[in-house]
């Protein structure tokens, strides 16, 4: 099973089983919320009411059929695998006909859905993605470092270090000169550790390019280090931590997730400020479902702001994969477009497709009165 990253987001935003349908399969599996024998009630209500829905669905008989299997694939895989899961989610994507079988384990606990359309459904996992920042924690002191990566609410060690630092002595002598004197050795030791670790920091950056540093350090080691950070370090800086180098992985993680939580917040805060100041002085920004969808459609979006859980139906057309709210005939290629059950959906894996960022909104926000749905832009309108 493998777990969520862009890479296997994007590979499902490129897939296209015309013309047979895939089935998008989520299930929250967080085994601290639910009892197993809840988990496996949800899993097969889900199962009977997706049996009932392909009936009604109008499809040819191979469509049906191909969807079917992918429901009797997914029981296959619960009844050997379900009971083990250990993760708080779980998606699975199939097209039998087209050979599509994709398994990710989630870090949080999706809503339960069982979805026919002619592509996968994968705005849940941008969602998820979009908000699970690479991390690297870096907690330093005096003699020791440490170095974590926190990714999807799980934390791995990747590297520590132990400086042959001196410890404190009193010692006497004229008017404290020795003391003096010793006391200089010992900050030189101190700062060729400083030195040394914030190397090091920047060598784990080149080598996996985390998405944002947390510092756990005393105030005054945090001022002796900052200048040895590389610049590119600098601008990862995400915040303060105030854990230590001995501290436990487990107390790590836990406030890493808070300051994560935090830092999450502030950016969907500053994505729809920079977003209003945008339209308010009619710069470089849309909003509204129609207005960003031509752009999408033009490849014109930087980044797209959602308001979380907004839906809309829409249209798709099969040629050129324009997308519209209402356009029967696509006005581009005068072919006959397609109706989709979601069509912000498909926004999101358009932007995807096409390297915009996508940035997750939590209501009530400003973006609830620009349409719920709105995009900073590459051009100028």
């Amino acid at each position: 099973m493998k777990r969520l990253s862009r890479d296997p987001i994007e590979a499902l935003s490129r897939f296209k089983g015309v013309p047979f349908w895939t089935t998008s399969f989520y299930l929250d599996t967080d085994k601290g919320k639910f009892t197993k024998k809840e988990i496996g009630l949800a899993f097969k209500n889900l199962l009977a009411d997706g049996r009932a829905r392909i009936e009604a669905l109008a499809l040819p008989k191979d469509g049906k059929e191909s969807l079917l299997e992918d429901l009797d694939r997914i029981a296959a895989f619960a009844a050997q695998s379900l009971a083990a899961h250990s993760q708080p989610g779980l998606a699975v994507y199939s097209c039998s006909k087209k050979k599509l079988w994709e398994v990710l384990g989630l870090p949080h606990g999706p809503r339960n859905r069982l979805l026919f359309d002619q592509n996968p459904y994968v705005r849940p996992l941008v969602a998820i993605l979009e908000k699970c920042r690479r991390l690297c924690v870096f907690l330093v002191n005096r003699r020791e470092a440490k170095w974590y990566e926190v990714f999807m609410d799980e934390i791995a060690p990747l590297q520590e270090l132990v400086s042959d630092v001196p410890g404190r002595v009193k010692v006497g002598g004229f008017e404290g000169t020795e003391a003096k004197r010793i006391e200089r050795h010992i900050e030189a030791h101190v700062l060729d550790h400083l030195k040394q670790s914030a190397q090091l920091t920047f060598d784990l950056f080149k080598k996996s390019r985390f998405d944002g540093l947390l510092l756990g350090c005393e105030e005054k080691g945090c001022s002796e280090l900052e200048p040895f950070l590389h610049a590119y370090l600098k601008e990862r800086l995400a915040g303060r931590i105030k854990a230590k180098p001995g501290d436990s992985p487990t107390e790590i993680l836990k406030e890493a997730v808070k300051i994560e939580e935090e830092i999450e917040q502030r950016s969907e805060e500053e994505t729809v400020r920079k977003l209003v100041a945008e339209l308010e002085r009619g710069g470089r920004a849309c909003s509204g479902i129609k207005d960003t969808l031509r752009h999408i459609n033009q490849e014109d979006v930087r980044i797209l702001a959602v308001s979380h859980n907004f839906s809309k139906e829409g249209r798709l057309c099969p040629s050129c994969r324009f997308l519209y709210v209402e356009e029967t005939v696509c006005p581009v290629c005068e072919k006959a477009t397609s109706a989709v059950l979601d069509i912000v959906d498909e926004a999101i894996e358009a932007s995807v497709a096409k390297n915009a960022q996508v940035k997750h909104v939590t209501p009530p926000s400003k973006l609830d009165h620009y349409g719920k749905i709105g995009a900073l832009l590459r051009y100028k309108v």
